[in-house]
Order: structure tokens, then C-alpha cells, then sequence
């Protein structure tokens, strides 16, 4: 009988259980939907109980056991890999003090950061001024410090949510250094907490180290499942908690990007697209390069913060009718919208549109655009439009990525829920013209943390051999060189010069309605 490791990927609005096979074969999941992806106590909060979390991971283990009975016995490790920097606090008991802060939150803290006068001097000259004002804004631990004391004073632990989940399972207070994405004082280039003695993170992200956990490497064995834990998924304890990554990372290494010629494009709610690297580099100046799930390896990365949420946003206003039949026919809604698309021209007629529906941190003042409207743009066009716009978008983060790592990036591995639609993929391999590859599994991110399952079960010596036995690929897009030059006109000629000429608008926009607040 063979060994089975069970992933979990705890996403915004759902979480995933899935049984794979040292092979990388998924033989069950289950997707569980929350009731609501998250509260908003006030506007622009989003967070959510953990109960939720919790509530979902019984009921997707006990679902899978109860369908493979017999192969939930081969189940020999338990990996989470989780959303970004979504936070927790817990009491000396490990009790919850309040709901998890989603990644989306929007709330600021005021800023009262005593930066030495270095630190402050060295940022005015690097231009990193008002990133570093607006990252101690966004910090939910200064928030939580400045508004809500008493909670603070009782928080024994400040965690991320991938850290709660080992909490959960193990009872130990222990994270991936893989997971260490988000605002924590963490050291990206040294993949360590920051100390304050020669580092600027713990000034502008004010957690105490004691409140932080133990950090180990991907692949580590955090522990066995603890009593309750045995109660809550049906997992004998004998079933170790192996230490994985974050869901960007994970999917990052179940498309197979080892190298820095490769680049997986995530098209999910927040699109990325990142390389794997034995360097630390930086494709946009002064941003951190994240740890990979490979330890000791860095995972460049360029986002696009509202990336394929923009296509949610299409179908809640415009896509009614295509929701709809999707439902009927049990498939994704973004393969009804490829009809849509098969009634219109390369290029959208000239329509364009720059994704920043939601603000960079190098470029705070951005806004979405769309321009280029005539008389024969339909909602069909719009579509195509969003579809081109982050393809544009990620054919810019692929040569801010190549330009600091002077390799050429020549193919594209794609993941999230945009890459299951043949007709994104081929936009998008024609617009980036470089061929892209789509994983046999659409689960990356839990394929990924069974990748990690399985090297820290000692299947595999090393993750290499793991991605050569785990990872396939199900289709393979070409650009069409027809279509070469027209989108090489649009993105040289338009697309990268809206941004530049838009900029004193947008500062214009922020300034006379507040919105977005910095």
C-alpha cells in the first residue's frame, strides 16, 4: 500500500483538502466553501473568525475520509500552506483574542514609528520615504497596539495564518520560514526575524520578538498531531505536521520553476509572477524578494493587487447571464466567458486597459484605466480588454524580473483559477510571446505542499527530484506570430506610457476625494 500525504490550502474564500500520491497524484480533494469569505465590521475590514477555518477542515478531512476510508490510513503527513500575511494574535492559552485580519483588510494605523535618523535620511535618499510610511500604515500589529491596548498587552503570540494552523495541529508555537510574507519584521535577504541593532523591520513593524514563533525550514517535521487534532481530522498520531510554504510559493514549485528561465504566473485574485533564485534580487528597487519554499532560495515577485479578482468583478457587473449558465453546466464561469471571447479581435480594437484597481506600494497614488472606447466595443471587448491588461501587466514583470536578473525568462508556468480557460492562456502566451505551460494539476498550491510532504518524509533527497517525479504538464500554448507585432505596438506604444501620463492625474484624483487614503 502506498503513502499518502494530505495538503491543506487555506485560501480567502475557501478551503481546499487533497490526497495525494508520491507520484503527485491527486487522488480526492475536497473544496469547502465558507459562508461568507470574510466580516466587515466596518468598511473596508475584512476578517473572520477562526472558527471558519477550523469548522472547514473538519468537515473537508471527515468528507475525505469518509469517501477513501481505506487510504486515509496511508495518510503519513499533514502539510498547510495558506494566504499571505492574514493575521492572528493568541493569548498565553492559545486562545484566538480576536478574528483573523485578512491580507485585504484595509484599516491604517497611525504612524508612529521612531525610526533612528539614519534610517530616515537613507530612505528620503532612495525615494523609499513614503513606501516605508504607508507599510507601517498597513501593519495590522500597529494597529491592533494603537486601538486596541488591552488586547495587545494580552497577546502572547502574533502570528501569520499559516502559523495558527501548525499552532492547531501541533500545539507548538512554529512557522516555515517560507510563510514570512506580509508586514513583520522580518529580514527577506537574511530569511531571520530583524534585529533592531541592524535592521530597519522592527521600527516600522512593532512586534516584540517574543511574541513571534520559532522559525524553522520548508520540510521541516514541526510535530505530531496533538489530541484534538487527531479529533478534528481523523488523522492517526502518528501523522506528522511538516512545514510548508506560503499558496504563492507552493504554486511556484508545482509549475516546476527551479530555475530563473522559468516564471510562474499565478492568475488569481492577486496575480504574481515570480522566478525561484539561489539570489536575492529585486525586480522593483527596494522591494523584498520573498523566501522560497526551497530553503535557502528567494522567490522574485511582481504583483498586480487586484490581477484576476478583476474578472470576479466582471461577472458580479456584467456576467450575470454567464454565471448563470456555468451553474447550470457545473463548470467555471471563466470557460462560458471564452465564448466571449471567440467574437472578438486581438489587440480589443484598441481598447486598453491598465489593471491597478488596487494601488501599488511603489505606486500608491495609481488607479485603473481603460481607454480607447469606439462605437464597436462591446461587453465582450471589455472582457478582452481586462484579459490583455494583465497580460500587458505581466509581460512589464517579466522584464522588470529579467532586468535585475540578466537571465531571459523563456516560459511561462501557469496557475489559479484564470489559467483553466485555453483562451487566456493563449492571450496570454501571445501577448508575452513566450510559450506557456499548464500543470496537469490546477491544484498547485496543494500540489506544491505535497511536493514539500514528500521531501520531508525523505521520498526525495532533494526538491529537484521531487518536481521530476511529481510535476506534468497538460498543454502547452505557442505564441501566434501573427499576432506578434500588433501587441508589441500596444504594449511599447500605449500601455506602458498610460501609467506615465495618467500619474499626475491619479495624484490629482487622491488628493480631492481622499481615496485611495495613504
Amino acid at each position: 500500500m502506498e503513502d499518502l500525504v494530505l495538503s491543506i490550502d487555506c485560501g480567502t474564500q475557501s478551503l481546499r483538502a487533497l490526497l495525494f500520491d508520491p507520484l503527485g497524484r491527486l487522488i480526492d480533494l475536497h473544496k469547502e466553501e465558507y459562508p461568507q469569505a470574510y466580516l466587515s465590521p466596518k468598511p473596508g475590514w475584512a476578517e473572520q473568525d477562526l472558527s471558519v477555518y477550523e469548522q472547514a477542515l473538519a468537515k473537508s478531512c471527515s468528507i475525505l475520509r469518509q469517501r477513501n476510508s481505506e487510504k486515509w490510513q496511508m495518510v503519513k503527513a499533514i502539510i498547510v500552506t495558506t494566504q499571505r500575511d492574514t493575521c492572528v494574535i493568541l493569548d498565553q492559552n492559545g486562545k484566538p483574542l480576536k478574528p483573523a485580519i485578512l491580507w485585504l483588510d484595509q484599516r491604517m494605523a497611525e504612524y508612529d514609528c521612531h525610526l533612528p535618523l539614519h534610517y530616515r535620511i537613507g530612505f528620503k535618499i532612495i525615494g523609499m520615504d513614503k513606501a516605508a510610511f504607508i507599510s507601517a500604515k498597513k501593519c495590522k500589529a500597529n494597529w491592533i497596539r494603537q486601538n486596541e491596548p488591552q488586547l495587545w498587552k494580552k497577546t502572547h503570540k502574533f502570528l501569520l495564518l499559516s502559523g495558527w494552523f501548525n499552532y492547531l495541529l501541533t500545539g507548538r508555537f512554529v512557522d516555515s520560514i517560507a510563510n514570512q510574507i506580509g508586514h513583520i519584521p522580518f529580514n527577506y535577504k537574511k530569511q531571520n526575524w530583524a534585529d533592531p541593532k541592524v535592521d530597519y523591520q522592527p521600527y516600522l513593524f512593532q512586534v516584540e520578538k517574543e511574541k513571534l514563533p520559532q522559525l524553522v525550514s520548508s520540510a521541516t517535521v514541526i510535530g505530531e498531531l496533538t489530541k484534538y487534532a487527531q479529533q478534528l481530522t481523523g488523522l492517526s498520531s502518528r501523522v506528522l505536521v511538516i512545514a510548508a510554504g506560503s499558496d504563492k510559493g507552493c504554486e511556484t514549485l508545482a509549475t516546476g520553476c527551479l530555475t530563473e528561465s522559468s516564471a510562474c504566473a499565478s492568475l488569481g485574485t492577486t496575480t504574481t509572477l515570480q522566478i525561484t533564485s539561489q539570489r536575492y534580487l529585486e525586480p522593483i528597487k527596494f522591494m523584498p524578494s520573498y523566501p522560497a519554499v526551497i530553503p535557502g532560495y528567494f522567490n522574485p515577485e511582481v504583483e498586480i493587487f487586484r490581477g484576476f479578482w478583476m474578472v470576479n468583478w466582471f461577472k458580479k457587473e456584467f456576467g450575470n447571464y454567464e454565471a448563470q449558465l456555468a451553474e447550470q453546466k457545473g463548470v467555471p464561469t471563466e470557460v462560458i466567458f471564452d465564448e466571449l471571447l471567440k467574437n472578438t479581435n486581438p489587440g480589443s480594437m484598441g481598447l486598453i486597459l491598465q489593471p491597478y484597481w488596487g494601488a501599488a506600494l511603489k505606486m500608491p497614488e495609481a488607479r485603473g484605466a481603460i481607454i480607447g472606447f469606439g462605437d464597436v466595443h462591446s461587453r465582450a471587448y471589455l472582457y478582452r480588454a481586462i484579459i490583455e491588461g494583465l497580460s500587458y501587466a505581466l509581460r512589464d514583470a517579466a522584464e522588470k524580473i529579467e532586468k535585475v536578473s540578466r537571465v531571459p525568462i523563456e516560459r511561462i508556468m501557469v496557475a489559479g483559477g484564470g489559467s483553466r480557460s485555453d483562451f487566456v492562456c493563449q492571450i496570454l502566451s501571445n501577448v508575452l510571446n513566450r510559450e506557456v505551460f499548464r500543470g496537469e494539476i490546477y491544484e498547485a498550491s496543494g500540489l506544491g505542499a505535497a511536493i514539500v510532504g514528500f521531501v520531508g518524509l525523505k521520498y526525495y533527497k532533494t526538491f529537484d527530484e521531487a518536481v521530476k517525479n511529481m510535476v506534468r504538464y497538460s498543454k502547452k500554448f505557442e505564441p501566434q506570430k501573427e499576432y506578434e507585432d500588433l501587441y508589441l505596438q500596444l504594449y511599447e506604444k500605449v500601455y506602458k506610457k498610460i501609467y506615465v501620463n495618467l500619474k499626475p492625474l491619479y495624484k490629482q484624483m487622491q488628493e480631492i476625494t481622499g481615496y485611495p487614503e495613504f
